[in-house]
């Protein structure tokens, strides 16, 4: 557009071509604003509050007292918060080190030309379709003490059963391994999307000039799935922060909180008034926890990117 047909415009044209394209965004971000923004900054205000003893009087400003109490051992929460806590990193951490490269490996495995490749791909993502408590219900079954398969074929080659649910060392693998059976396959669609987008001329070259397979897959298939690493190593984490659902049917974080994680640990609390405060601050720890290690990715990720 040239400044005489610029110029020429109206006020009321220029403010409607100005405004034109926020129009467009504004349903949205009423949306954000509302049901994401709102909400994140009330729980950060409500977390340094201590719900009175009857709803018709007003909340006492107590600061940070309600994050103290949550490390104090001597706390009624406290006591149990350190133990969830610890549970849920080692639950988030150990399921994206199992199923991050075991996503890799299965799609590395499955892009290729194969009879029945359809049937195989399916095959490994049919876990992330069911809903996730079916799956841990499925789990459980397998995990029983009497009837479960996993302790039938330990009793067939003559093993003793394990309480897999009911021992506080099994536990948590327990729920962890649920987890990566679970998500293993949605993660590998994104490694097999990003596989084949990897010309193939490149492994021809690197065949041609004498790189093994493994020299194949560390100098060339590595480095060009950066960014599909980067993207399931987000949501991986954001999952497992997530999980609380599969605790309901797997022992509910029993025993002794052996198995808890945070969501749920948050839900079983959120029923009392009293807990309110700490409820809010439990979350505003979760996702401050969530938040620093998304971004610490995204910022580790770019400075490789800039000094390559």
């Amino acid at each position: 557009m040239t400044a005489s047909t610029s110029s020429s415009l109206s006020w009321q044209e220029r403010l409607w071509r100005f405004a034109f394209p926020y129009l467009l965004i504004a349903p949205t971000m009423i949306f954000v604003v509302l049901f994401t923004l709102y909400p994140a900054v009330k729980t950060i205000q409500d977390s340094f509050y201590e719900p009175a003893r009857k709803a018709s009087e007003p909340a006492v400003y107590v600061g940070l007292q309600n994050y103290v109490d949550l490390f104090n051992p001597t706390h009624y929460l406290g006591s149990r918060f350190t133990r969830v806590l610890v549970n849920t990193l080692v639950f988030s951490f150990g399921t994206v080190a199992f199923s991050v490269p075991l996503a890799l490996l299965m799609a590395i495995l499955l892009n290729r030309k194969m009879r029945g490749i359809g049937f195989w791909r399916f095959s490994v993502f049919y876990p992330a379709l069911l809903p996730m408590i079916g799956a841990a219900s499925l789990w459980a079954f397998l995990y029983s003490n009497q009837i479960g398969l996993i302790n039938t074929v330990l009793r067939g080659f003559g093993l003793p059963d394990v309480n897999w649910l009911g021992d506080p060392n099994t536990i948590l693998a327990s729920v962890i391994f649920v987890n990566v059976w679970k998500q293993s396959g949605y993660f590998m669609l994104f490694y097999l999307a990003g596989l084949q987008n990897i010309p193939r001329d490149l492994y021809e070259a690197a065949d041609l000039d004498g790189a093994n397979l493994w020299q194949q897959f560390r100098f060339l298939t590595l480095p060009l799935l950066r960014r599909s690493t980067l993207f399931v190593l987000i949501i991986a984490l954001t999952f497992a922060f997530q999980t609380v659902e599969q605790l309901q049917a797997l022992n509910q974080g029993n025993p002794a909180d052996r198995g808890n994680l945070m969501l749920y640990f948050i839900y079983q609390n959120i029923q009392e008034r009293r807990n309110w405060g700490y409820v809010n601050a439990m979350t505003v720890i979760l996702v401050g926890i969530l938040l620093i290690f998304t971004v610490s990715n995204l910022i580790i990720s770019e400075r490789r990117e800039a000094n390559e």
